[in-house]
């Protein structure tokens, strides 16, 4: 099971990424572009995911991830429930939806200095 804790380190940590709350809400940046937020109560991470392979992702496992709001559909975008990740498996998935929204060689320099995925 997957918290806020085990990935909000990765919010400073990353090149480039910083943290700022909206309305109370934890949210991860890059310039002004989000990669992943946190519900209110902490138990919904939205992430940056590629749209063509969200419908993919969430029919694959539901009890993981779900659709973001009608609003959201139009952005790279997806939610998963915390309590059904594991701790490694958070931690790679906010990886990747910073890789969305860096450079290519920051993300190339991350992965030079983290061969074997994030901590």
């Amino acid at each position: 099971m997957a918290t806020l804790e085990d990935v909000r380190w990765l919010g400073t940590e990353l090149e480039r990424s910083y943290e700022v709350f909206v309305r109370g809400r934890l949210k991860f940046r890059v310039r002004q572009i989000v990669y992943v937020a946190f519900s209110l109560d902490e138990t919904v991470m939205g992430f940056a995911f590629p749209k063509v392979e969200r419908d993919a992702l969430v029919a694959g496992e539901p009890q993981k991830f779900h659709q973001p709001s009608a609003a959201d559909l139009r952005f790279n975008w997806v939610h998963a429930d915390l309590a059904a990740l594991d701790p490694a498996e958070a931690r790679e998935l906010v990886v990747d939806a910073w890789r969305m929204v860096v450079p290519q060689k920051v993300a190339r320099a991350y992965d030079l200095a983290h061969p074997g995925g994030p901590g």
